[in-house]
């Protein structure tokens, strides 16, 4: 008999609530916390309102995990509606401990089964694993199963990013003084992305035309070994550069399917405004 399979992530795949509701996806936010005030994203705090915050903030905030009673309940209500299994899908536990978090909670309900699943990334990746594995769901796969394919799409995953100011990355310790001393003296813009879990460089690039010329060089080289390729453009309060940027990858690649999200409060805390990131996935 099939299972009934529920879906959990977290707030910082960002996905719309449309989107969430249609496909039956349950969020546990994140929180950004300026001074003695806390705010969970998307709910309390929408990405406009967190820049205009952030650029008249004289602190940068911080950023809370979830609490592990907001997955125990999330977890309890799941089993009352009728679930055996859930998929819970989390930003890489090298950056936050809300997958651990989950994990913990997990350990401490009984009667329903909870699947965790470590992106090792976060956005618009996660968010596409989530929606890979809301499609499967729905279809009535099982949860081990679906666990499986989503651990093969990290295989096809690309994701790079650059940020305005490396500041806000050794402030909040995902870049460690040796890389922040380097790069502002160089005045580099290095291309970054995430390696086992982790936020690195990726290569170092003086100006930001060159390393977003570099990651489209990089895109073309996957595009060019035939498959068609999703491609998301991510922007941290940079609309009008996310478009452009769009629109030179659909006049390269006709036949990619490219979309445009963001950087929310929680990720925007650690990159800062004006970043951009580009992230496709090869179709198997």
């Amino acid at each position: 008999m099939e299972k009934k399979v529920a879906i959990v992530t977290d707030s910082t795949a960002y996905l719309s609530p449309e989107i969430r509701k249609q496909l039956e996806i349950e969020m546990v936010p994140l929180s950004v916390v300026f001074g003695e005030e806390a705010f969970r994203e998307e709910l309390d705090l929408s990405t406009n309102d967190f820049y205009e915050k952030i650029a008249t903030s004289e602190q940068l905030p911080t950023t809370s995990q979830p609490a592990v009673g907001d997955f125990v309940t999330l977890f309890e209500r799941l089993k009352s509606e009728g679930y055996e299994q859930v998929i819970s899908i989390h930003l890489s536990s090298k950056i936050s401990g809300t997958f651990q978090t989950s994990q913990t909670a997990a350990s401490m309900v009984n009667g329903i089964e909870v699947l965790g699943f470590d992106s090792e990334i976060s956005c618009a990746p996660q968010a596409y694993y989530v929606l890979e594995a809301a499609k499967l769901a729905n279809e009535g796969t099982d949860g081990t199963t679906i666990i499986d394919y989503l651990q093969s799409l990290k295989k096809t995953c690309r994701a790079y990013f650059m940020v305005d100011n490396l500041n806000h990355l050794h402030r909040g310790g995902r870049l460690n003084a040796a890389q922040l001393v380097v790069g502002n003296l160089l005045k580099i813009k290095p291309i970054l992305h995430f390696e086992n879990g982790r936020i690195v460089p990726f290569e170092k690039v003086r100006t930001e035309k060159k390393a977003l010329a570099r990651i489209l060089q990089l895109l073309a080289e996957d595009a060019s070994k035939g498959s068609p390729l999703d491609v998301t453009v991510i922007h941290a309060n940079r609309e009008d550069g996310a478009e452009e940027l769009a629109d030179t990858i659909r006049e390269a690649h006709p036949s990619a399917t490219v979309s445009i999200s963001y950087f929310g409060p929680v990720i925007g805390t650690h990159l800062g405004a004006g970043s951009l990131g580009v992230t496709w996935n090869k179709y198997n």
